[in-house]
């Protein structure tokens, strides 16, 4: 059987998924189910938050933050995810990314 997804899930987002023995611990429909909604996410955000700091004069730090919060108080994502769409956020702005925007 052929698989012809199109879609390239990168290696941060295997890394979500995969054990110590590097094995993934979800389906890979699954994986990329969950990949495509968190790159749509970060995708939708990322106006949302280049309106924020421009905006309101927000350091890039806090409005990661702010969407990181954001994210982890619903049930959409995952707390792991919801670092992950933060760190793709911050790539697609060409912001910095702090390893915990919490501090």
């Amino acid at each position: 059987m052929s698989d012809e997804y199109q879609i390239h899930v990168p290696p941060s987002f295997y890394a979500l998924y995969t054990d110590a023995r590097q094995r993934l611990t979800v389906p890979l429909g699954e994986l990329r189910e969950r990949y495509e909604l968190c790159e749509d996410l970060a995708q939708h955000l990322s106006e949302r938050a280049s309106a924020q700091h421009f905006g309101t004069g927000a350091s890039t730090d806090a409005v990661l933050a702010d969407c990181r919060r954001g994210l982890q108080a619903g049930p959409v994502v995952s707390p792991d995810e919801a670092v992950w769409v933060v760190h793709r956020l911050a790539e697609l702005l060409g912001w910095p990314f702090l390893a915990d925007p919490e501090d």
